[in-house]
């Protein structure tokens, strides 16, 4: 069985990683030897946190998507798995509370700055390309909601313009 990772080779990925994220200008934290939380801007989702993790054996890549659905999660898992299958390198996961997860692992030996660009840019494009999708399949009653008490009150609807499908319908039954 090989070895864990030596403090050299976990020092080198270091160095490989934060030089990469300083040239594609992202903004970053580096809160301890291998731990490097990154922030991409996005139009849908705002903002996607991503952890890169360095491991004994791989590099984890990680970001937290959405919270647990509150309607309907069969619909959103569904949407997940089929998005899944044509993902590269991350895939969407739940955690135990049910909450939404993009996930991947990258072999420590394939820790180059291409391969870090590549797999942030798909962080960024399943994260910022979906959330609207998946926010609209799991929060239906709650986005409804929000449009109601908006217009009644005469507050803006703009934070709501991605979901027009929900507006301007009879909400006293819900």
């Amino acid at each position: 069985m090989p070895s864990a990772l030596t403090a050299e080779e976990r020092s080198r990925l270091d160095r490989v990683i934060e030089e990469t994220l300083k040239d594609l200008e992202l903004t970053y934290e580096h809160p301890s030897d291998g731990a490097f939380l990154v922030t991409l801007p996005g139009d849908h989702k705002l903002t996607t946190m991503t952890w890169l993790l360095v491991q004994d054996f791989s590099l984890l890549i990680e970001a937290f998507f959405m919270r647990k659905p509150e309607d309907d999660p069969a619909a959103v898992h569904d949407w997940m798995l089929k998005r899944n299958a044509h993902m590269y390198g991350l895939a969407f996961s739940i955690d135990q509370l049910g909450d939404v997860y993009l996930v991947g692992k990258l072999p420590l030996s394939a820790v180059e700055p291409d391969e870090i660009d590549r797999l942030l840019g798909c962080m960024l494009r399943y994260s910022d390309d979906g959330f609207d999708t998946a926010v609209a399949l799991g929060f239906e009653t709650s986005i409804r909601r929000e449009w109601a008490w908006r217009v009644k009150r005469g507050e803006s609807t703009a934070n709501l313009a991605a979901f027009p499908q929900f507006a301007g319908e009879d909400l006293s039954k819900t």
